[in-house]
């Protein structure tokens, strides 16, 4: 698949099949992850792949608990889009478990060596994740970006055993998709580009 056409098709994700996605397949998302630019190469990221049904069942209660007070108050009259996306939300943390993987996305703040900042370990980790959401789109897998981990957090360090020094950025659903791939839908570029100045 044309890369151009993978990053315009790469829609969020929330419905899967129960298919299993090959260690293999899984590798190589990491692989084209890590081919992000990062500043200085400091290359602080970190990723924990998890396919492991009992693991995916512990974290899923969590993540059931923390995230069902936030959908049962979500405000009243959201567009079709807004509405759309908080039960595709609800329904991928209902069925957190049976997502066939989730990759936590994780970044160590190292950069620059004398003075470490936050900016630097994100500027590391987010371009990394959307390279795998590529490849993931350009292989047919479907992927969604959450925020599950601020949900479980303790859970997912002492489950994973993951070190203090390592910050959780982001969440990612992956599984072979139960929807068809479409055109992403963004504002025109008209109305956020700026030539040579606001």
């Amino acid at each position: 698949m044309d890369t151009l056409d993978a990053m315009d098709t790469s829609i969020a994700m929330r419905y899967f099949t129960a298919d299993p996605i090959p260690k293999e397949q899984l590798t190589k998302l990491i692989y084209y992850a890590t081919r992000a630019s990062n500043p200085g190469n400091s290359q602080g990221w970190e990723f924990v792949v998890i396919d492991d049904a009992l693991i995916k069942a512990r974290i899923g209660e969590r993540v059931r608990e923390a995230m069902a007070p936030v959908f049962a108050s979500r405000p009243k009259g959201l567009d079709s889009v807004q509405e759309r996306m908080y039960r595709g939300a609800e329904h991928l943390a209902g069925n957190f478990a049976t997502v066939p993987a989730w990759i936590l996305g994780c970044a160590r703040k190292i950069y620059p060596p004398h003075d470490p900042q936050d900016v630097f370990m994100y500027s590391t980790i987010y371009p990394a994740a959307q390279n795998l959401v590529v490849a993931a789109r350009a292989m047919g897998i479907g992927t969604a970006f959450t925020t599950f981990q601020l949900a479980a957090e303790p859970l997912l360090r002492e489950l994973l055993r993951i070190p203090d020094d390592v910050h959780l950025c982001v969440f990612i659903a992956a599984g072979y998709p139960e929807r068809k791939f479409a055109k992403i839908r963004r504002k025109p570029v008209a109305e956020v580009l700026h030539w040579n100045g606001w």
